[in-house]
């Protein structure tokens, strides 16, 4: 009897063992289950969030479940593709800290981080990622991640110089207090100065600021190195965001599938019109108007400007009319297609109604994608501005109508590129040219094969930059011709022996 008790007590236990065992196990599963939904719930949420609001939102935060995700797997994973070497960090005596905001357009910035960027090496400091102009006429709102890849140009350039996104803690709180040296250097100086001047405010204060910097760097007379350096900034640091170079890619194709395209960088715009205080071809009330806006900007200090006198000396950008007689001038294929590199031409389709018969093949980002391909760019001139400059490096000509620092910086980088045909023209001449022409004293013949005498040597082929001592401001700008960083070639040499 007390044997048949036990054996009962004993499966008893062993069913509410299992029972037990079952429930856990059940627990086990749901819990597992639960958590795999809600994580899927959130991936599927941040997917979405992603694809609807783009960088702006998730910076940083790829989409798990996008096409583009996928291709980047599909890439990683192949053997054919070796994996990034990312170069050794520079281990240094740290000086301090080097906080910079650069100022003007993309491009004038541009060149100002590629010149900051060469200071902190030379003085051995570490550089906080330059803050970008906000205030200026364009008003861009654009952070430095907005327009450039901010994680290539921090591990590129790492065996160089420090680089970091923002100061240590303790630094950044006394910042946040105001307790930091802000100062603009001197324009056009050397690294000398930087060394005697700059280096012992930064080995005091731990942490300078320097709010403006363009050009604050000698084109001539530096090291090799820094030269060197500056060349290594611009064209391998400061690559666009993959945004920014996927659309102009696409751009790029749509025009080549047509054929060849020229860029026409067309600085006929209200700014650059207001500034230069250059009129010609306009009516009394635009140049109201320009004059009006002209002395809205307290920076602007020219404000009495003899607009005839201004372009016959050259420094007018060319007018839609002036730029029709000249590439036709130059025998440039009317069929070619003509991308406008510009914002709104001041004037509309009045001004630019005789460019449009002479090449009737314009083109533009606004026309050639879709709109809601430029929605996140709308608003942020710096980012249109990028997509500019992409189509232009990859162009078969590039014809600036005026020598702003977009003109200055993509001849530059043309050179880099194999010296790619560049027409600089040579407006002082060219005005000179179509006044004759116009007044009846040049013969449509006489005028072309002028033009084309007066440009033979300015498309972009090899040189040396002109230098002038203690007249910086008028010697060729070091990034329209960095011949320090180009490949040599007959021509270099033949100057050299000179």
């Amino acid at each position: 009897m007390g044997l048949k008790v036990t054996a009962l007590t004993d499966s008893r236990v062993e069913k509410l063992k299992s029972s037990m065992l079952s429930k856990s196990r059940m627990k086990l599963w749901m819990i597992r289950v639960t958590t795999s939904v809600l994580l899927w719930i959130c991936l599927v949420q941040l997917t979405i969030l992603g694809e609807t609001w783009g960088p702006r939102v998730l910076k940083g935060w790829p989409s798990c479940l996008s096409q583009e995700s996928a291709g980047l797997l599909a890439v990683k994973s192949s053997d054919e593709v070796p994996a990034r070497v990312l170069p050794p960090k520079r281990v240094y005596r740290n000086n301090g800290y080097l906080m910079v905001s650069c100022n003007g357009g993309l491009n004038q910035m541009r060149s100002a981080i590629c010149d900051m960027v060469a200071i902190a090496r030379y003085l051995n400091v570490t550089l906080i990622v330059p803050g970008l102009d906000k205030t200026s006429f364009w008003a861009d709102p654009s952070e430095f991640q907005d327009i450039f890849d901010i994680d290539h140009f921090i591990m590129s350039l790492r065996d160089e110089v420090r680089i970091l996104k923002e100061l240590p803690p303790r630094l950044k709180r006394r910042v946040e207090l105001g307790m930091i040296h802000t100062m603009a250097p001197i324009s056009w100086s050397d690294n000398s100065y930087y060394h005697n001047q700059i280096l012992p405010l930064i080995r005091k204060y731990k942490v300078v600021h320097l709010n403006r910097t363009d050009a604050r760097l000698a084109n001539n007379g530096q090291p090799m190195e820094i030269q060197k350096l500056r060349c290594r900034v611009n064209f391998g640091a400061l690559k666009f965001t993959p945004q920014i170079e996927e659309l102009g890619r696409k751009v790029v194709r749509i025009l080549r599938q047509k054929g060849p395209f020229m860029v026409l960088h067309l600085r006929y715009e209200m700014d650059m019109l207001a500034f230069s205080g250059c009129t010609q071809g306009c009516s009394h009330k635009e140049v109201e108007e320009l004059t009006r806006m002209r002395y809205a900007y307290p920076w602007w200090k020219e404000k009495i400007i003899n607009s005839d006198l201004k372009r016959r000396d050259g420094l007018c950008p060319l007018t839609p009319e002036e730029t029709a007689l000249t590439l036709r001038a130059l025998d440039i294929d009317p069929s070619i297609q003509v991308y406008i590199a510009a914002g709104e031409i001041y004037g509309g389709e009045r001004r630019m109604a005789s460019l449009g018969a002479a090449y009737p093949n314009l083109a533009r980002k606004e026309t050639l994608l879709d709109p809601s391909e430029l929605m996140f760019f709308q608003n942020h001139s710096s980012q249109m501005a990028a997509l500019d400059y992409l189509v232009s490096l990859e162009s078969d000509i590039f014809v600036p109508t005026y020598d702003g620092n977009m003109a200055k910086v993509v001849e530059g980088h043309r050179r880099y590129l194999g010296y790619k045909k560049t027409i600089l023209l040579d407006r002082r001449h060219l005005v000179d040219l179509i006044d004759q022409h116009n007044a009846g004293s040049l013969t449509w013949d006489e005028f072309s094969t002028a033009v084309k005498e007066a440009h033979a040597e300015r498309m972009g082929n090899p040189t040396k930059r002109l230098v002038i001592q203690d007249k910086p401001k008028e010697e060729d700008y070091f990034y329209s011709n960095p011949w320090e960083c180009l490949e040599p070639s007959y021509e270099d040499e033949t100057l050299s022996s000179m």
